[in-house]
């Protein structure tokens, strides 16, 4: 009788603790994917924001046609974002940080040449560091709405990507 007992005991000490280990991963995975839904969402509103500040004040038809586009792609990625993230759980930001704030102020205060390279330049340095965090959460959790959002937006951060250097060479006089 002791050792049935001991037995059941050691059972349910092992299943609680293999499921605490289990949900403590899950929270852990659970926050990784959160924290990269905030990250996307508060940058995809800030290339909008900037999209359409260069958008008008860019000197460079071809840098105020990149704006153009980052408004128009990164609205839609911004819509798809909020309901993968809604079907996750997971709360967005409804505005962006101090710190996209402070950076968008920045390149707001230039204008002409100055304004075009140095839109150009952040536009390649963010949509590197996307393409390296989307692929990140695609393979994380392709399972969930935000990773399968991750994946379905990835073609369309490469090409911009590859705009952004385009455009970056044409107004650094490279190209």
């Amino acid at each position: 009788m002791k050792t049935s007992i001991r037995i059941s005991l050691a059972a349910a000490v092992m299943t609680f603790w293999l499921l605490s280990a289990g949900a403590s991963a899950q929270s852990a995975h659970d926050g990784k994917l959160n924290d990269f839904a905030q990250k996307a969402a508060v940058g995809g509103m800030a290339e909008v924001e900037l999209g359409k500040v260069a958008a008008q004040k860019a000197s460079s038809p071809r840098v105020k046609e990149f704006g153009q586009k980052m408004v128009a792609d990164h609205s839609k990625a911004n819509e798809a974002l909020k309901s993968a993230a809604s079907k996750d759980g997971i709360t967005l930001p409804a505005s962006i940080d101090a710190h996209e704030q402070h950076e968008m102020d920045e390149i707001k205060g230039l204008s002409g040449a100055a304004f075009d390279k140095k839109y150009m330049a952040e536009m390649v340095e963010d949509h590197k560091k996307d393409v390296r965090e989307f692929e990140d959460a695609a393979k994380k959790d392709p399972n969930s709405q935000v990773g399968m959002f991750a994946t379905a937006t990835l073609p369309t951060l490469r090409e911009h990507l590859q705009m952004a250097q385009d455009v970056e060479k044409e107004v650094k006089g490279e190209k």
